[in-house]
């Protein structure tokens, strides 16, 4: 076996074999490099002495499809409009309804003094029936001359007199007619009907009240309130922006040919019953720059009340591939708007994104964020204040939305860490 020679000053000459000495060396170099790698640290370790990473609050994003949801103020109408007026002049002897009730389309409501009417139609009558006996005359003394005009026994004057007689009493019997229709609808306007269905609101008038005297007053409104409208505008400029995008395949139609809606009340909550859009106004108003839009809501309850201010929630489109955030996550600034986006090795880095609209207290975000990624929602004042461009470690945890966020919040499609946003 070769053998080396060591020396040291001062001590004795000894001989160490090479495979000793070169293991040696080799346990020398394992043991820094044991000692190298236990002086490296986890990034979410904390150094000797020093503060532990911030906790922070994370949502996963995963993309979807997003509803383009805008909530524009509105205010309800009824769908039908009825005004009861007295279409016949005298006193108002009867009111037939209860007020605030529903009544029927043809449903009698008011009755005013028949009298004067009933005389003018037993007149009407009585003419129609004079007219009648005078052609039975003048058609019997016309059937009589024409065979004695045939035979020349009379002069061919006085046949056609008889004819003349007969085509004016068959005139007469026509306006006598008529007469007798006119009196009988002056009559029936005595009584005053419900012209539509619908719920009937106070009368404007008492009994022995003189009405329709030179005009037709009005004696009661009737409403029908189901179902109901909201009217509503819209900007223009949004408008345009939503058409351009479902132009260009960014978005997609929430409905067919009609979009949904749903009423926020005033309370907050949202109505029961969903609605569709009827249409969307031609002309912008000079104005304010606004569209105005109306939309048609079931109302089976009678809960909604024409004239009441709403909140309509309006879904127009739909966005494939986009991803909702809260709002806090996302800073605006003149420079455009960013997240802090967590790594896999915890430290923060700043994303910038594009926003599409508002959903509530979420942002639609449509570009910048991959599936996978966390990003950071809660716990901004938890991290350290150090110079600008200095990594910032954190721990990641996922983030659980406020009640008042989950209970406005649409679906969406970013989860808290591994579970949905709820």
């Amino acid at each position: 076996m070769p053998v080396q020679r060591a020396r040291s000053s001062g001590s004795p000459s000894f001989f160490l074999p090479f495979p000793a000495r070169a293991g040696l060396t080799l346990g020398a170099i394992g043991l820094s490099l044991l000692m190298a790698g236990c002086g490296q640290k986890n990034p979410a370790t904390p150094p000797a002495g020093g503060m532990p990473p911030a906790e922070v609050g994370v949502l996963t994003v995963t993309p979807g499809e997003v509803g383009l949801v805008t909530e524009l103020p509105g205010r309800l109408e009824a769908s039908r409009v009825a005004q009861v007026r007295a279409r016949a002049a005298g006193i108002l002897q009867k009111r037939l309804f209860r007020e605030g009730s529903d009544v029927k389309a043809g449903q009698a409501l008011f009755e005013i003094d028949p009298a004067p009417y009933q005389a003018s139609y037993a007149s009407a009558q009585a003419s129609l029936a004079k007219a009648e006996a005078n052609l039975m005359q003048a058609r019997a003394q016309a059937e009589r001359f024409k065979p004695l005009a045939e035979a020349r026994a009379i002069s061919q004057q006085d046949y056609v007199n008889a004819q003349a007689a007969h085509k004016q009493a068959e005139a007469d019997v026509a306006i006598g007619k008529a007469a007798v229709q006119t009196a009988r609808i002056n009559l029936n306007y005595a009584a005053v009907t419900a012209p539509i269905s619908g719920r009937i609101g106070r009368s404007l008038v008492t009994e022995g009240a003189l009405v329709g005297q030179g005009e037709a007053t009005q004696l009661a409104v009737i409403q029908q309130i189901d179902p109901m409208y909201v009217n509503f505008t819209q900007s223009a400029s949004d408008v345009l922006k939503l058409k351009a995008g479902l132009a260009h395949g960014q978005y997609k139609q929430a409905g067919k040919g009609a979009a949904s809606i749903s009423l926020i009340q005033e309370d907050g909550s949202t109505y029961a019953h969903a609605g569709r859009l009827l249409f969307t106004d031609l002309t912008v108003d000079a104005s304010s720059g606004q569209v105005t839009l109306r939309a048609e809501i079931p109302n089976p309850g009678k809960q909604l009340l024409p004239g009441l201010y709403v909140r309509v929630r309006l879904e127009q489109a739909q966005v494939s591939g986009a991803i909702l955030l809260p709002q806090q996550a996302v800073t605006r600034g003149a420079r455009g708007d960013t997240v802090m986006v967590v790594g896999p090795d915890h430290h923060l880095t700043p994303r910038p994104v594009k926003l599409g609209s508002a959903q509530g207290h979420h942002w639609v975000v449509l570009e910048g964020l991959k599936t996978g990624e966390q990003v950071m929602v809660d716990g901004f004042q938890k991290l350290p204040h150090g110079k600008p461009g200095d990594p910032i470690v954190v721990k990641p945890v996922p983030w659980q939305a406020p009640d008042s966020q989950a209970a406005s919040a649409p679906a969406a499609p970013a989860s808290a860490a591994t579970s949905a946003v709820r």
